[in-house]
């Protein structure tokens, strides 16, 4: 069988001929009732809009083929996240990065550890606690991480996980399913956010779980269901859409990426550059064993708010915005939403300009700061 390349999947992924005058891409199906027929006939696939829908499954072909599993749909990443922390349910202890994502973390402990469940925290890098797994059901990694860059071994993480009688589960919002496939690497779940770099263009929110164990597949999909998080079928087919040049827009992000960390590196003003595709990053080891491909996010500190401020003023092509992932360059101060890091850390997303441009444009914004 002929093993299809990136940017094949990701244009033909989910995409059905159905024959002769039907439209060559069909639009979503936007129906919320569907015919059931008489009383006695079998139940239909479809016959209710919160329980599914033909464009939902579409994407979730497509979606599930890069990923290597199975793959359940939400309307938000947060959705995602929230219906995959909720697998642990209270008997066992869940672990989260203590570095991570912000949400994820209030998530754990203001709505899942007054249930009863036991949150505890470990950082994406290093050794962790002593006994941290001990009784866990559900251990929780990002990588790279959000916003520190940081890449965690995920076949080691498997491997102690289920030593411990734990599931796995990834955050690959970061690295893409092109970039990274967790479930290969012996996770259990792997879960993004697709507003970011899958749908791509700033205009969906979505996010989707992957899963190898077809029993998990169908815990998940009823979770969905009784809790409501079920996306609209008009962002499901744009997220579809965006797919089809997710190859394409890796590349060019991650190639300017790497042109504006080498670009930053340079400027007197600037410490602490990350990126996993640099060959000094602390995190480049381990990157490269496991990443497919670079992603399009990095950071880089400044010397306190002010600077990130007239950098941000100053810059003719990056845009002020929270989200990553997009066609257009984006950055964001990322202590002004609570995480623990330096007052000047910069997250900076490598969106699809011509790379010159890009460059010169970071390089005359970081001159504009005076420090």
């Amino acid at each position: 069988m002929t093993v299809l390349g990136d940017g094949t999947r990701c244009v033909h992924g989910g995409v059905h001929d159905d024959g002769l005058g039907e439209p060559l891409h069909p639009g979503p199906v936007l129906a919320t009732t569907f015919h059931l027929g008489l009383p006695d006939d079998p139940p239909p696939t479809d016959f209710y809009g919160r329980a599914g829908n033909p464009t939902w499954r579409s994407l979730e072909t497509a979606i599930g083929d890069l990923d290597g599993g199975e793959c359940v749909l939400f309307a938000s990443g947060m959705a995602a996240i929230a219906a995959v922390l909720r697998l642990a349910g209270r008997d066992g202890a869940l672990v989260v990065p203590s570095d991570g994502y912000y949400l994820a973390r209030s998530l754990a402990h203001e709505e899942l550890g007054p249930l009863g469940v036991q949150v505890r925290e470990v950082p994406t890098v290093g050794e962790w606690p002593a006994g941290v797994l001990d009784g866990a059901a559900l251990v929780l990694l990002e990588t790279p991480s959000n916003p520190g860059l940081d890449v965690a071994d995920i076949a080691a993480a498997a491997e102690a996980a289920h030593a411990a009688g734990a599931l796995l589960a990834v955050d690959n919002t970061t690295a893409t399913p092109l970039g990274q496939q967790p479930l290969a690497l012996g996770a259990d779940i792997t879960l993004a956010s697709d507003t970011k770099g899958l749908a791509g263009h700033g205009d969906v929110l979505l996010g989707h779980v992957s899963v190898r164990d077809p029993a998990l597949a169908v815990r998940l999909r009823e979770a969905r269901t009784r809790g409501g998080a079920v996306p609209g079928p008009m962002e499901v087919w744009l997220a579809h859409r965006g797919l089809g040049t997710l190859d394409l827009r890796l590349a060019r992000q991650a190639s300017n990426a790497a042109a504006v960390a080498a670009a930053v590196a340079e400027h007197p003003l600037v410490s602490d550059v990350r990126w996993p595709g640099l060959p000094h990053d602390p995190a480049h080891a381990v990157a490269v064993r496991q990443m497919r491909r670079w992603n399009g996010v990095l950071r880089f500190t400044l010397p306190g708010e002010a600077a990130v401020g007239q950098f941000l003023a100053a810059s003719r092509l990056v845009a002020s915005a929270t989200s990553f992932g997009g066609l257009r360059s984006s950055a964001d101060r990322r202590r002004r939403w609570g995480d623990d890091v330096a007052a000047g850390l910069v997250r900076f997303s490598a969106g699809c300009e011509d790379e010159q441009d890009l460059v010169a444009d970071v390089r005359q914004a970081l001159d504009a700061v005076t420090g």
